[in-house]
């Protein structure tokens, strides 16, 4: 067993070349994102452009998607680097995931090869950074109730609109952005510096606090025909893509949470109450044996995940599944950590509640808690209760 986490031996599972890619990712953690992060953290300022040329570098930026410059891995690396980066902060796995599962996938599952040409070498570099424009002010669990609309004008599309809370929207190069046409919902490419598109930084945040997130206002917004993605059409898209972050998400809440339990199990290995060590007593063990049980339990569950879809098996409601259970129980995972640290638990000194606040955040994006629990009901029974 290489780790008293993995009370399962889910490593025995992988191959030698995912445990390396997760290695690999572990420790450019370390190097280069750990000694800063709390910094970015308390501040709410990220170096994103440096960051995405270093992840850029790494390899991992649309590193499961094929050619165009991105490295091709498998599922399961994909997850594991994600799972990577997250134990280090939740908003660094999201310029990750937001770059690659939802720009850079947009663009190479529904662009023409002349977008793909021109976007997908500089985004897997990291030379240019991309975004997802889906969420609105009132459209969030419901993006069929989407207002951003696209009107022909002439041979031009233009845009009126405005999406909230974009992760890397002030710093992208390009926007992916979704909106309502006479033909259904379609992806439009909006370039940065477009006349009429305004992206403003939204502060204050006390939850992924390390990462850029935007307002994005297009008001008569013109673009050219060949901006729009031509193989998507319908929500489909969208929630396409969507699939694809969730999946990183089901590796990547469980990284927070196996760095909230390697913290806590060694705190509580040296804290001396009552004159021994806090891990010696029993509701400390009862609780740390609880949260490792379900750390290996959603291990398990993401491995399965990421195995299916690479047979190409993997339906919406497995991703559901993944992404309810990561988000919530690690979030549970940090709330309880939190308490074995005591006071020394708020502290930035320490990672749990940086990670608990960012959870908060996880447990709600990309579909909330009862959005995924609602999937699975329809999927159980037949029926569709959202409406």
């Amino acid at each position: 067993m290489t780790s008293p986490l993995d009370l399962l031996d889910v490593d025995a599972l992988l191959s030698d070349e995912e445990r390396e890619i997760r290695r690999t990712v572990r420790a450019f953690g370390d190097r280069e994102l750990r000694p800063h992060v709390a910094e970015w953290f308390e501040t709410g300022r990220l170096p994103a452009r440096e960051l995405a040329l270093a992840l850029g570098g790494l390899g991992v930026l649309g590193m499961h998607l094929e050619g165009y410059g991105c490295a091709g891995v498998n599922a399961t690396s994909y997850g594991l680097a994600c799972l990577e980066l997250e134990a280090v902060d939740s908003g660094l796995r999201s310029l990750v995931s937001v770059q690659g599962s939802l720009a850079m996938y947009a663009i190479h599952a529904y662009g023409s090869e002349e977008q793909k040409q021109e976007w997908l070498p500089r985004m897997a570099a990291g030379e240019a950074i991309g975004c997802f424009g889906l969420t609105e002010p009132d459209a969030g669990s419901d993006p069929g109730a989407m207002r951003t609309a696209a009107k022909r004008d002439g041979s031009d599309w233009v845009l009126n609109g405005t999406k909230l809370w974009i992760t890397n929207g002030t710093v992208a190069d390009v926007a992916v952005v979704w909106a309502r046409t006479e033909d259904g919902v379609r992806g439009f490419l909006v370039p940065a510096g477009a006349p009429g598109f305004v992206r403003t930084e939204i502060t204050k945040k006390l939850s992924l606090r390390a990462s850029v997130t935007a307002e994005l206002s297009l008001q008569d917004v013109r673009l050219p025909a060949e901006s729009m993605l031509p193989e998507a059409r319908g929500l489909r898209g969208p929630l396409g893509c969507l699939d694809e972050a969730r999946f990183g998400i089901a590796f990547g809440a469980l990284g927070a949470a196996r760095d909230c339990l390697e913290t806590a199990l060694a705190y509580t290995g040296e804290r001396q109450v009552f004159g021994r060590a806090l891990a010696g007593y029993q509701l400390t063990q009862a609780k740390l044996a609880d949260m490792a049980l379900e750390l290996a339990k959603g291990m398990l569950l993401a491995v399965r995940l990421g195995r299916l879809k690479e047979a190409g098996a993997l339906r919406p409601a497995q991703i559901s599944a993944g992404k309810l259970n990561s988000a919530r129980e690690a979030l549970a995972v940090a709330r309880e950590c939190r308490t074995l640290l005591g006071a020394n638990g708020i502290s930035l000194e320490y990672p749990v509640m940086r990670h608990a606040a960012n959870l908060e955040s996880v447990l709600t994006y990309e579909g909330t808690g009862e959005v995924h629990t609602l999937v699975l009901g329809q999927a159980l029974t037949g029926l569709n209760a959202f409406r």
